[in-house]
């Protein structure tokens, strides 16, 4: 009966330590209420009045469809030339390979803008190529995307590759599999995971990427950013621009899950 005694204020301060616990979420998540959701709800409040005039317009459409394809542009050029770099890099033995590795790290931390500022050096119209009609094309902000964000494909495959044990590279050279089966058949495979998460990444920032697409000032190429830019800052247009700056967040959003349960269901497939 004692102990029994002992034992209910034990309890009754085990609870009360669990439910001070729970007085530690309300810190973060007024500051997200405050920071992220208020500012959301305003945007949303401001643009219900434009939505069936902005949506219905073909320069919001065309917009939509812009930003969609240098995306996607960028994203398959980024996969391309960053797994071309991982296996050179990796499995290619040449002076210089650790500077290059940390170039790739140095890129990381550079403003999107300098590749579009470095880009007017050399094809703008005074530049090195003088190629100013390429400049002016959207092509000119697939190459820069491409640039700018092959390391974060890079990086993570990097590491991936970093970790394939050499022997079994080794064991299937040794049965006659030449360099392209290695890497089609063992390496690809081996390191799909790094290659999906980096190009999920690539995608997501590509389609809200607006330094370069403004530097580089291209001809016929307004994406999304660029529209929600246009309406709010020159135009003073503020409903449209949230009504746009709403589409781009559900996108951005609506992309992210998407990728997530794609990822969650490899994972699960993997363990």
């Amino acid at each position: 009966m004692a102990v029994e005694l002992l034992g209910v204020p034990a309890v009754r301060e085990s609870q009360r330590r669990r439910d001070g616990k729970w007085l530690w979420v309300l810190p973060p998540l007024l500051l997200i209420a405050v920071l992220v959701v208020y500012p959301l709800v305003l945007v949303a409040v401001e643009s219900a009045p434009a939505w069936g005039e902005v949506v219905g317009s073909a320069e919001f459409r065309n917009a939509l469809l812009r930003t969609v394809q240098i995306a996607a542009s960028s994203t398959a050029g980024c996969l391309v030339v960053g797994t071309f770099l991982a296996v050179v890099i990796s499995f290619v033995p040449f002076p210089g390979a650790r500077i290059v590795a940390g170039l790739v790290d140095t890129m990381l931390a550079l403003p999107s803008f300098l590749v579009a500022l470095s880009f007017t050096f050399i094809y703008g119209a005074t530049g090195i190529l003088r190629a100013g009609g390429f400049l002016a094309s959207p092509w000119a902000v697939v190459l820069a995307e491409i640039t700018f964000y092959t390391p974060f494909v890079l990086r993570p495959l990097l590491a991936a590759m970093s970790r394939l044990p050499r022997a079994q590279l080794d064991v299937a050279a040794s049965l006659g599999a030449g360099p392209w089966r290695v890497l089609r058949q063992i390496v690809l495979p081996e390191v799909r995971p790094a290659l999906v998460a980096g190009g999920s990444l690539t995608l997501l920032l590509t389609l809200n990427e607006f330094g370069i697409v403004l530097f580089l000032g291209a001809k016929g190429t307004t994406t999304l950013p660029m529209l929600v830019h246009t309406k709010g800052i020159v135009m003073f247009d503020y409903p449209g621009a949230c009504v746009i700056a709403v589409v781009q967040i559900a996108l951005s959003l609506g992309l992210y899950a998407v990728l997530r349960v794609a990822l969650g269901g490899r994972r699960a497939r993997l363990d």
